[in-house]
């Protein structure tokens, strides 16, 4: 007989004829675009992880010394089910609840999923003990149930409180001290039901959520999003994967590897040219722009800036359709007989800062911006570009040129680098060969990527003390 809970119903496991270890199994039907991700949370009597070692889930699979242990997912008939298994025996003395929890993978909320429920049963392909079906609305994240010690007894307890802020409000809540991207938006969670007036301690936060354990360790929302970033691509992209791991390991040595950024890539697509589109050197390029870009990520998307005589902008560099970006891209636009870095520039600063005007006051923000600027050649507008070089320093962009042709064609560019009258030095040159890039002695993509990180971490310790970048 299954035992069926309301969000803040309880029953005993042993009442519920559960006296060993169970399996908590969150089910619901797939839908594309979104998935869902299960964790769990070991709690003291405060309410709170004792660290980040008590956050259970698929990258952290198991927590309290083994007492706890995450399952993972599988298919169960036409839906999706993702599992933890509890052992309250062995669960530490220190531990008085096991809060089951979970956010969604991708877009939308869990009002959009059908087939929202929680069961406990004996064992993962056991028939459920205890069921409870939810409904949820905008909800990012959800706590669907909790395990919990009352008077030597074990019981749980269905809950159903959601979050609309994801991970970052659930895990906040319940005492993880958060480690959030400087965009994120600030904690709101949404209301709870009340708990039984008979049964323990209240189990929904205050609107407010409390400050986060003090000395807690952190739990890096970024470092999940780039470990849910390298499990879609593993299925999706291996090509991919490979290389945002080489990206991975430069930010890493300079001390990014958490780093969040907006990312553009600024191409030229004067007639010279033609030859490096034809080749794939450009593309090439791309590909690896668009890994910094994964990494960085702040919306998944690299924004693209094409300029010859005019500017443009195509629709954004992301993983979907990448292999054939470039080619459509030329198949769109016609190449152009003139090269006008100035008139990119402003395109750029106009796109991210709402103007190209000059400047001679800081304009902080907490994103900085990675500007790739590809050329072949120097620019018909060299004033304008120098004058918007020098506006653009009191901006968090930073501007990476690099040359495809031999260094002394790139006389203008090395000059921009060591530009004078800036309010911080916010731009950095090197030049490559075709060869370099598609010969058979090509550049090593980790060599690439040394070279494009090469002033950036840099610029980021000047901007942020120079008070263009926000903590």
């Amino acid at each position: 007989m299954t035992t069926t809970l309301v969000p803040g119903g309880n029953v005993g496991l042993a009442q519920a004829g559960l006296t060993g270890e169970i399996v908590v199994t969150l089910t619901w039907q797939p839908l594309p675009g979104t998935d869902m991700d299960l964790s769990g949370l070991l709690c003291g009597p405060d309410g709170k992880v004792r660290s980040d070692e008590d956050l259970v889930f698929y990258n952290q699979p198991v927590g309290g010394d083994g007492a706890v242990r995450h399952l993972g997912k599988s298919q169960r008939a036409t839906g999706t089910v993702d599992q933890l298994r509890i052992d309250p025996a062995r669960v530490p003395a220190d531990v008085e609840k096991v809060v089951i929890g979970a956010s969604l993978d991708g877009a939308g909320t869990f009002g959009a999923l059908s087939g929202l429920a929680v069961e406990v049963a004996a064992a993962a392909e056991a028939p459920a003990a205890v069921r409870c079906d939810l409904t949820a609305g905008a909800e990012t994240a959800l706590v669907f149930a909790e395990v919990y010690r009352r008077n030597g007894e074990w019981k749980v307890r269905a809950i159903g409180q959601g979050y609309r802020n994801g991970l970052a409000g659930l895990a906040t809540d319940y005492g993880v001290t958060v480690d959030e991207p400087a965009s994120a938006p600030p904690s709101a969670a949404a209301p709870a039901p009340a708990p039984p007036q008979d049964w323990g301690p209240p189990t929904g936060p205050p609107v407010a959520a409390p400050p986060p354990v003090t000395g807690a360790p952190a739990i890096s929302l970024e470092k999940k999003r780039l470990v849910d970033l390298e499990k879609k691509l593993e299925h999706q992209a291996p090509q991919m994967l490979s290389l945002v791991k080489t990206a991975g390991v430069s930010l890493q040595k300079r001390g990014l590897g958490e780093h969040t950024a907006r990312v553009a890539l600024v191409l030229d697509i004067s007639g010279s040219m033609s030859g490096l589109y034809r080749s794939g050197a450009v593309q090439r390029l791309a590909e690896r722009v668009l890994a910094l870009g994964l990494r960085f990520d702040d919306d998944g998307v690299v924004d693209v800036f094409l300029f010859g005589k005019q500017v443009h902008r195509p629709e954004g560099l992301r993983l979907e359709g990448h292999q054939q970006y470039i080619a459509e891209l030329t198949r769109r636009h016609k190449l152009e007989y003139d090269t006008r870095y100035g008139a990119a520039m402003s395109a750029v600063r106009t796109h991210y800062f709402g103007t190209s005007q000059e400047r001679s006051e800081p304009l902080p923000d907490r994103l900085p911006v990675f500007v790739m600027f590809l050329t072949d050649g120097a620019p018909s507008d060299k004033a304008v570009a120098t004058k918007q070089i020098r506006a653009a320093s009191y901006e968090p962009v930073f501007w990476q040129f690099m040359g495809i042709g031999s260094p002394r064609e790139f006389s203008y560019l090395q000059r921009l680098d060591d530009l004078d009258n800036r309010y911080t030095d916010n731009a950095d040159f090197f030049s490559v060969t075709e060869q370099d890039l598609m010969g058979s002695s090509a550049i090593s993509d980790d060599a690439l990527f040394d070279r494009l990180m090469n002033e950036y971490p840099g610029w980021l310790q000047r901007a942020r003390a120079q008070r263009l970048l926000l903590p």
